[in-house]
């Protein structure tokens, strides 16, 4: 069942979605060469726990961690570790933050130090999709309008899609309905109703779209060993443009 948000609840998402932002800032300080996954994860935990929140992903169905943190070919749900990030990688943080009763939900990909042209392209042409995507995300289109803008811009730009795994409904579960693939068929899918609110999160890959899901059943790599590129907010549904949640304000 779609759940829908009164302005109360979505205020109250907008608090847990700044959380999210703040937390995405510090991490944009502390990504650099030499610093592990680890260390950034209780950078992010210590911080959502001073701002009274929790984080989301803590004990989630077993995730061990408080971020995802997917470095290079890794597409989502990296655990951190003691894997020291270095120069010329890319690493998608994945966080969110729980309080008053409503999550927040974004991911971004950042380059460490000089990254190539090739990593470059891709985290931009991510961002692209997700904006392209939300420029769908209003009363009366559907869910397939977002999808479907998402893959084509993507696709446009010479990358593919993973279709594993999609975007969600977020609010007082992290993940609740509909689902948000980020491909398909314009037309298609529930429709949009103000009062919505959704995760949209593009996940990219520079080679072919094909993943793997490795032992620790939560890393999931490209198959081909390719660059892959995470961009996420959670949004509300109006009758104009979206409103994006997770950022500062």
């Amino acid at each position: 069942m779609i759940s829908i948000k009164s302005v109360a609840q979505i205020d109250k998402m907008k608090r847990a979605g700044e959380i999210v932002a703040l937390t995405h800032e510090l991490m944009k300080k502390n990504v650099c060469d030499g610093v592990t996954t680890k260390e950034l994860d209780k950078i992010a935990e210590e911080f959502i726990r001073s701002k009274g929140a929790i984080p989301s992903f803590k004990n989630y169905n077993g995730y061990p961690a408080s971020i995802c943190a997917s470095i290079n070919d890794v597409v989502i749900h990296g655990i951190p570790g003691n894997t020291k990030l270095k120069n010329g990688d890319i690493v998608g943080i994945d966080i969110g933050a729980y309080i008053d009763g409503y999550h927040g939900d974004s991911a971004n990909t950042y380059g460490v130090g000089d990254i190539s042209k090739e990593a470059a392209d891709l985290i931009e042409a991510t961002k692209g999709g997700f904006e392209e995507g939300i420029k769908m995300a209003v009363e009366g289109n559907r869910i397939g309008d977002i999808s479907s803008a998402i893959q084509k811009y993507v696709e446009s730009k010479g990358y593919s899609i993973v279709r594993e795994f999609v975007g969600h409904g977020v609010g007082e579960k992290m993940h609740e309905d509909p689902e948000v693939p980020n491909y398909g068929k314009a037309g298609h899918g529930p429709r949009l109703c103000s009062g919505m609110t959704i995760a949209v999160e593009p996940m990219v890959n520079a080679g072919r779209r094909n993943v793997l899901l490795l032992d620790d059943d939560w890393t999931v790599v490209t198959e081909d060993g390719s660059l892959s590129a995470h961009y996420e907010h959670s949004i509300a549904i109006t009758k104009n443009e979206p409103v994006l949640l997770t950022v500062c304000r």
